[in-house]
């Protein structure tokens, strides 16, 4: 009754946890349709989207409409050359004027064109942006949802040496009812079983909170329980030259070229300042002066007016020469930051892939040292319980299982995260 107890309380978590199962592709989608930052990534897009017309690099014409109302209120004291005297207290006064003016761009040194495309590259900066946001948050993602997977398996270990120990804490119970065992072996084989269950207590602990983890990188407004019943399975295909050919297409390594064509078009933008400019100016005015005293009591002219403004810059003490020249110095560093980001890419898909395939190599190792330790364990109970073993022959034996099933649970998430690098470096999760 107590060993039915005992499974029952064990097996408890994985019953309630059955209601709700999250599997990978849930975690993901649910992610990208909730993520704050992927959110952000999206309205910059569209900030973006919306600066990149002709209007804000300033092509299209501009329409202004003006207009001046001004009443006033005077003493008027006038002696003409005619002999006319005119004198009158609080003469009161309005002067309007109204324009509607339009400006035409017409030559500014090719700016309007070099903005035009510096909104575009950043315009597609950003969406680069999103891809490496968008990547970046799906391989997160995926790590805390196999690391879930790697303590379950933790959990397991630890569940097959608390049946171990409780079935060695059976075989010392039956001996000392007998007389053929001693409080020694009796009181060890207690603590190993209560060691073991405070073990597996803190081991669900830990479960728990990797759970609780996946909910909030899911960006999950409310923290449930669920189970994944899933398995660590590695692809084995990856191959290095594979992935240093699309480092050159990666989007943190296009983003960074998108940089140095904004720098080059900001270099364009500053040159155009050393060129002439001309505009085209048109409108309508009217204008309207009307006082109840004075030499002129009514004044009014209206009509359409066109001109033309040219601005040829002359000497403005180097500035613009000095602008030119750190824009070209930002372009310069702009392009050594791409080469170097490829060269940190490449140097990390290097070291990952031969983390990724020294591991598997263990793996296959260490697949076979857990079946032998899976083995030294029943054969050493057998042994034990014929009296034909110590107790610390079978704490040795379970400490080599578990060992041996934490280093394998290790070597597969180590190789899974590896491939999970890989492939984000060659912008294929979520594919």
């Amino acid at each position: 009754m107590n060993k039915i107890f005992l499974s029952v309380v064990l097996l408890l978590p994985f019953f309630a946890n059955g209601q709700t199962t999250i599997s990978l592709k849930s975690a993901i989608d649910t992610m990208l349709n909730n993520s704050f930052e992927v959110k952000i990534a999206t309205n910059n897009i569209g900030i973006n989207k919306m600066n990149n017309t002709y209007g804000v690099a300033g092509g299209l014409p501009s329409v202004n409409i003006n207009l001046t109302d001004n009443q006033s209120s005077t003493n008027v004291n006038q002696k003409l050359n005619s002999g006319v005297n005119i004198q009158k207290s609080s003469a009161s006064g309005n002067t309007m004027t109204s324009s509607i003016a339009v400006g035409i761009p017409l030559f500014n040194g090719f700016k309007i064109m070099a903005t035009k495309g510096r909104l575009g590259h950043l315009q597609k900066m950003s969406e680069l942006q999103l891809n490496l946001l968008i990547q970046n948050s799906i391989a997160a993602v995926m790590a805390k949802y196999y690391d879930i997977i790697r303590q379950q398996e933790y959990l397991k270990i630890i569940m097959v040496s608390l049946d171990v120990s409780q079935k060695k804490l059976d075989i010392v119970t039956d001996r000392r009812n007998v007389g053929l065992a001693n409080d020694a072996d009796f009181l060890q084989a207690q603590i190993d079983v209560n060691t073991a269950t405070q073990l597996l207590k803190s081991q669900q602990l830990i479960v728990d909170q990797a759970k609780t983890d996946l909910l909030q990188l899911m960006s999950r407004n409310n923290f449930y329980d669920y189970s994944v019943n899933d398995t660590i399975l590695v692809d084995r295909s990856i191959q290095l030259k594979t992935i240093t050919d699309y480092l050159s297409q990666n989007p943190q390594y296009l983003s960074a070229g998108q940089q140095v064509k904004i720098n080059e078009q900001i270099v364009k933008e500053v040159s155009s300042l050393r060129y002439p400019s001309l505009r085209l100016n048109t409108g309508y005015n009217l204008n309207r002066t009307q006082s109840d005293a004075g030499l002129t009591l009514l004044n009014q002219n209206y009509g359409p007016f066109a001109g033309i403004t040219m601005a040829i810059p002359i000497y403005n003490g180097n500035a613009y020469k000095i602008q030119k020249e750190t824009a070209l110095s930002n372009v310069d560093n702009a392009k050594l930051q791409q080469q170097s980001l490829l060269n940190v890419l490449t140097a990390d898909a290097v070291k990952t892939y031969h983390s990724y395939s020294n591991t598997l190599q263990q793996i296959d190792s260490q697949d076979n040292t857990i079946i032998m330790a899976k083995k030294l364990i029943n054969v050493v109970l057998l042994r034990f319980q014929v009296n034909q073993a110590t107790i610390l022959d079978v704490k040795a034996a379970q400490a080599s299982f578990e060992n041996s099933g934490y280093q394998l649970v290790n070597l597969e998430y180590a190789a899974k995260i590896a491939e999970i690098e890989l492939k984000r470096l060659m912008y294929q999760l979520g594919n």
